[in-house]
């Protein structure tokens, strides 16, 4: 039985895996690849099966979790941000290595313009880098296939599988045609192969050489995936490559009906075999992909020299930024049509820390303490409290990945900079800011460490924190010293004690500890009204 629902992309595929016998979900929250794990957690199949939705600590384990899972022969998924594959990048290259056993798609949802990101990377490189599998869905409803497919895939291939969301996938919502039942969960079952499981080198020289041979094998499979296909146009002058989401830009900037061949490509290693198909007939290739020009790159080394190459590279299409309909529309010499701009109603706002926020109140006290140092160095992190950059606090110096603040202040220590001061958040602090404070801890650096605690993942719309509660016995055994690590509420009746707290531990020749503690209001909101 069939039936027809609304969903995000996100959801789309998070109710795929779970039609599709999912076992085991691991995630990190993160900007557009949150939903996913949410869906599953909220999901009445996944909760009748006590499917496994915890949130992990970070990327890295979420892999390793979804790992452990498959190599008992069950289906699971690892989901994240596409900076969060930087995160979880050794066990995702290793785990081509060892191979899949129970079905294994790793998610990483990228995003184009950056709306709430570092940068603007692309994952399929990561594909091609670890010779593994990727697939890219171009609406919602290849996202809800992809997933029983590429359970499928990985089960076939015996590899992990990558599948690629980008934010205007992931955060649009459309109708899709779902399952009404769920297959059964796999039983637990092993690996036949059991010493690929075990990298050591004598084993991993032995399987170096098949998995080369099993990635050069995957082009004809996606040469006859039933993802990628070769449409046919009239006009042989110009052939059209549009990967995921841009085929539907192509789509709708000719009105449905595109007169030139388009190969349309949603799973990689890229099918070779159709590419030279397309090339044969056509003077020269559009390349349409949302990204970075992955697609491009490889053609441009590969097919006919002399055939014209045209995408970003060539200055067709813009290089930075999303891709939209207007976007291809001019690639091709077509006039927008009237009435698509979609005009400014409302003035931009930029973001800020909302009013009752504890960090605010963190950045009053630390402003003041500083106030009379003569070059005093605040290095950031990645959560809600980066907003303190902006206007009116303009407290942080540096941000760069998540736990980069305790570890870039103990090196600016090093160079003998003082203050050296970091503040980081609950849930970052237990994601990668731990390992950078143990090095600090060993070397009794001459910094401060503000962990600004709000109890919750705030920015990704408040998830569990994995440190809630246990701050301070973390900061205690990893051999933080007790008398310099302190506990404080961050309200405005506290805000002169923070300040002469920071300043006294400012001071302190060697490392400090500060955690400062208020609940986010928004999920302060929400505690008050499940009451």
């Amino acid at each position: 039985m069939k039936q027809r629902i609304l969903l995000l992309g996100d959801e789309a595929f998070a109710l795929g895996a779970i039609n599709a016998g999912l076992s085991g979900a691991y995630a990190y929250p993160g900007t557009p690849s949150t939903e996913i794990l949410e869906f599953v957690q909220q999901n009445p199949v996944a909760k009748e099966r006590n499917i496994h939705s915890h949130w992990s600590s970070n990327e890295k384990t979420a892999v390793e979790e979804a790992l452990g899972m498959s190599f008992c022969g069950k289906r699971a998924i690892a989901a994240m941000k596409h900076v969060g594959l930087n995160v979880a990048a050794d066990p995702f290259v290793n785990s081509a290595m060892t191979g899949a056993n129970g079905g294994l798609i790793v998610v990483a949802a990228d995003d184009p313009s950056m709306h709430s990101s570092q940068n603007e990377q692309d994952s399929r490189f990561y594909g091609a880098f670890a010779m593994l599998p990727v697939l890219e869905p171009a609406d919602q409803q290849e996202a809800y296939d992809m997933a029983a497919y590429g359970f499928e895939l990985s089960e076939k291939s015996g590899l992990p599988v990558l599948l690629r969301l980008v934010t205007r996938l992931s955060h649009s919502r459309a109708v899709v045609e779902i399952d009404t039942e769920a297959r059964p969960e796999c039983e637990i079952h092993y690996p036949q192969k059991k010493k690929q499981w075990v990298l050591m080198p004598v084993n991993s020289k032995r399987r170096y050489p098949e998995l080369i041979e099993t990635y050069g094998n995957l082009a004809e499979v996606s040469a006859e995936s039933p993802f990628n296909r070769l449409i046919d146009g009239p006009d042989k002058s110009i052939g059209i490559i549009a990967s995921g989401i841009a085929y539907n830009y192509v789509m709708e900037a000719f009105g449905g009906k595109c007169p030139y061949p388009v190969l349309k490509i949603a799973q990689y290693p890229l099918p070779d075999r159709l590419i030279a198909a397309l090339a044969a007939e056509c003077s020269s290739i559009m390349v349409v992909e949302e990204g970075q020009p992955v697609i491009e790159q490889h053609l441009r080394g590969l097919h006919t020299p002399a055939k014209a190459i045209i995408g970003k590279l060539s200055g067709n299409l813009p290089r930075t930024g999303e891709l939209n309909v207007d976007s291809v529309r001019a690639a091709f010499g077509i006039e927008s049509q009237a009435g698509d701009s979609v005009p400014e109603l409302v003035v931009p706002r930029p973001p800020a820390l909302c009013q009752g926020c504890g960090h605010r109140d963190v950045y009053h006290a630390l402003n003041n303490a500083l106030s009379n140092y003569p070059s005093p160095k605040v290095f950031g992190d990645i959560g809600c409290y980066t907003l303190g950059y902006l206007a009116p606090f303009s407290a942080i110096d540096t941000v760069v990945d998540m736990g980069a603040s305790i570890t870039m202040a103990k090196g600016a220590a090093d160079a003998g900079q003082h203050p050296s001061v970091a503040i980081i958040g609950d849930s970052t602090f237990t994601h990668s800011g731990m390992t950078g404070l143990l090095d600090a801890i060993n070397e009794d650096s001459p910094i401060t460490v503000i962990i600004s605690d709000n109890l919750t993942t705030g920015m990704t719309g408040g998830q569990d924190s994995q440190g809630t509660g246990k701050l301070r016995e973390i900061c205690l055994g990893l051999g933080a010293d007790p008398d310099h690590v302190h506990t404080i509420d961050s309200l405005p009746k506290n805000v002169g004690q923070m300040e002469e707290l920071f300043r006294r531990e400012i001071d302190h020749k060697g490392l400090s500890v500060i955690i400062s503690v208020r609940e986010c209001i928004q999920t302060a909101r929400r505690h008050v009204k499940t009451k």
